[in-house]
């Protein structure tokens, strides 16, 4: 099924366990790092063993889209992706035959032994997706419809056409939730021309997957295009090691992520990057490339296929970028800049040459309203519980200062800001919970949206210029919810707390009429302005809601119910005594859309479910399904006691 939260390989679905990574054995003579157009060739080359024998004959291929066009009599517009010979299941006989996949059918046609067989399948149409194996079906692929279950075998290769399937149908389903912005991503290309063989248009959805995958798991904007990746080592200061990994690199970021597990990633903004140097060559140290950032931090690989390459397209950004002063170094082995400024990308030098830049406040074009309120430069929790000493809480103070120390000595070690290295370590502090005097900034670095907010000066402001005073339905909406929030904490219980929520809600209202205002959205950005000024929650929850939990917050809660569905697959996996009881009891449709779109805000301890907050900005939504298995796991023995529903709800509210 359509997974809601972002691709399966980025951490919105399975956290640290996956993660964007070449082939363990690269063909030989794979280019490093290209433009996204060839790109698409690096793929190709990759899945060319997967190919079928007819994909390196443009002509056959050519034959198949007329003859498939003419058998089902399908208009010029629809586009074949690829073909396979397989056989259709009909009762209990294999009809051998083709099966087409276009980009919006699934077609089937064998004629043996003055016996016809046609069947056209929209992707809309199928409910499920299925590689399985059974006696009667030897290896084979089930596709589910509203009315029938269609089974094919026999493939040459299973694996890449069940790949292929599951691209077209999901592809299928986003267009059909979401029209508007699925014709606005340009992700998938519409060629000007027509594809001169088999695999271009097959090579344009993996270049699609390649992409959501990358940002999903570097949380970048939706608008950042991966243009390749390439093998290399990174040399870990904290560890005294050159690690072997993946470099990807895309328009505004250069991107690291280790093979091992969680031994390190790496996120460099362009924007940061102040000069690129070649190093000589050594046989311990094969073509190292030295990275300086404004923060005052170095980072070395070595190993890189195409060094050049990635020098001369780092000093291109770099030359790009309009400088303060005059001075900046061009091309050649050394490329710097001196502060740049560029008109829609950093913050203000003071900002960006701070490590822990996310603690800063944005310059740029404030409105009034914005600028004269406190919360334009901290948030609520500091604006309320004032400037009382550690020593005058007494043991969560002490734990707050132990916490503080802690991330005190891994920013030393693997430094701060959005540059920092993160490893296992960090994963392992952030599961003890974030300080509170930390959490706004290391909220914004691991949801991505410091870097949208630094990419967008002044924007805040000018949203909350423009919606002032506007009145529509989500507005009404907005004003009904404001004092229900958190009504019991001090900061909503004033003008200004409500205020400041306000402001952020209909800014957002404003800037995606498509969302507008959904229920739940007021909780969670309350509990955002208690950590962070009111610029810093708006941009946590664009990140939240356009990238993180896709699809949760509109009128059909589409994304929610989709990973409710997938809840529900996860509890007859890991919990089969309490599913079935579960499901009679018809608790988890209830359980699991306040549990998922609150984040547990609603239903937990404030201080237990902030944690788990911070978990979910670290590591997605794989962190709120673990939560909610586990809940039901620790109480197993009342719920399989229970009679009905009102009595589960009593046991799971407690």
């Amino acid at each position: 099924p359509l997974a809601s939260a972002s691709p399966a390989c980025g951490p919105g679905a399975s956290g640290q366990e996956s993660r964007v990574s070449a082939p363990a054995h690269p063909p030989p003579g794979l280019p490093g790092i290209r433009p996204l157009i060839p790109l698409q060739g690096i793929i190709a080359e990759e899945n060319k063993n997967l190919q079928p024998q007819g994909d390196e004959d443009p002509g056959k291929f050519k034959e198949a889209e007329l003859k498939m066009r003419k058998q089902f009599g399908m208009p010029e517009g629809e586009k074949l992706v690829n073909y396979y010979s397989c056989s259709f299941w009909k009762g209990r006989v294999p009809r051998q035959g083709w099966l087409y996949l276009t980009v919006n059918h699934l077609c089937f046609y064998s004629f043996l032994l003055g016996k016809e067989v046609s069947l056209v399948v929209q992707w809309v149409d199928v409910t499920r997706l299925e590689k399985n194996a059974t006696l009667l079906f030897p290896e084979s692929i089930r596709v589910d419809t509203r009315d029938q279950e269609l089974f094919f075998s026999m493939f040459l290769n299973i694996g890449e056409t069940f790949k292929l399937m599951e691209q077209l149908a999901n592809l299928a389903m986003r267009q059909l939730l979401d029209s508007e912005g699925f014709l606005e991503d340009k992700a998938l290309p519409r060629p000007t021309r027509p594809h001169r063989n088999i695999s271009a248009l097959k090579r344009d959805l993996d270049a699609r997957a390649k992409n959501e995958c990358y940002r999903a798991t570097f949380r970048l904007p939706r608008d950042e295009r991966l243009d390749g990746h390439t093998g290399c080592t990174l040399w870990t200061p904290f560890n005294k090691l050159h690690i072997p990994g993946q470099m990807f690199i895309s328009s505004n970021y250069i991107c690291f992520a280790s093979k091992e597990e969680d031994a390190c990633h790496l996120i460099i903004p362009l924007r940061e990057v102040t000069i690129v140097e070649k190093a000589d060559s050594s046989s311990v140290l094969p073509s190292p490339l030295s990275i300086s950032t404004k923060s005052k931090m170095t980072f070395l690989f070595a190993n890189l296929k195409d060094r050049d390459f990635l020098v001369q397209r780092i000093s291109d950004f770099l030359q790009k970028m309009p400088s303060k002063q005059p001075g900046g170094n061009g091309g050649g082995r050394k490329a710097s800049t001196a502060d740049p400024a560029p008109e829609h990308s950093p913050a203000p030098a003071e900002a960006s040459d701070q490590p822990a830049s996310p603690t800063t406040p944005l310059g740029g074009r404030q409105s009034s309203s914005v600028q004269e309120a406190p919360t334009a430069s901290q948030g609520l929790l500091k604006l309320f519980q004032g400037n009382s000493p550690m020593e005058d809480l007494g043991a969560k103070g002490a734990k707050e200062k132990m916490k503080e120390e802690s991330w005190n000595i891994h920013f030393f070690e693997y430094g701060r800001g959005v540059c920092m290295y993160r490893t296992a370590k960090t994963r392992e502090l952030v599961l003890k919970g974030i300080p509170e005097s930390l959490r706004g900034e290391l909220w914004l670095l691991f949801s991505g949206a410091w870097n949208e907010m630094v990419t967008h000066p002044g924007y805040y402001a000018e949203l909350v210029e423009k919606s002032t005073g506007k009145s529509s339905l989500a507005t009404e909406e907005i004003e009904r919810d404001l004092h229900r929030s958190m009504p019991e904490h001090p900061a909503f219980q004033n003008e200004l707390g409500i205020a400041a929520l306000r402001r952020v809600l209909t800014a957002y209202a404003f800037r995606n009429p498509t969302i507008g205002y959904c229920q739940a959205m007021n909780i969670v950005t309350s509990v955002l302005l208690l950590y962070g000024s009111e610029e810093e929650a708006f941009w946590l929850l664009v990140a939240l809601c356009e990238r993180m939990l896709p699809d949760y917050y509109n009128t059909r809660v589409v994304g929610a119910l989709v990973d409710q569905g997938i809840f529900e697959e996860l509890t007859r996996d890991f919990l089969p005594q309490l599913s079935e009881k579960m499901q009679d009891l018809g608790v988890i449709s209830s359980i699991s859309l306040s549990w998922f779109l609150t984040l547990f805000l609603s239903v937990m301890p404030f201080e237990s479910a902030v944690v788990i907050v911070d978990c979910f900005f670290y590591e997605g939504i794989k962190v709120i399904l673990q939560v909610a298995l586990a809940i039901l796991d620790a109480n197993m023995e009342q719920l399989l006691g229970c009679s009905d529903e009102g009595e589960a709800m009593t046991v799971l509210g407690r």
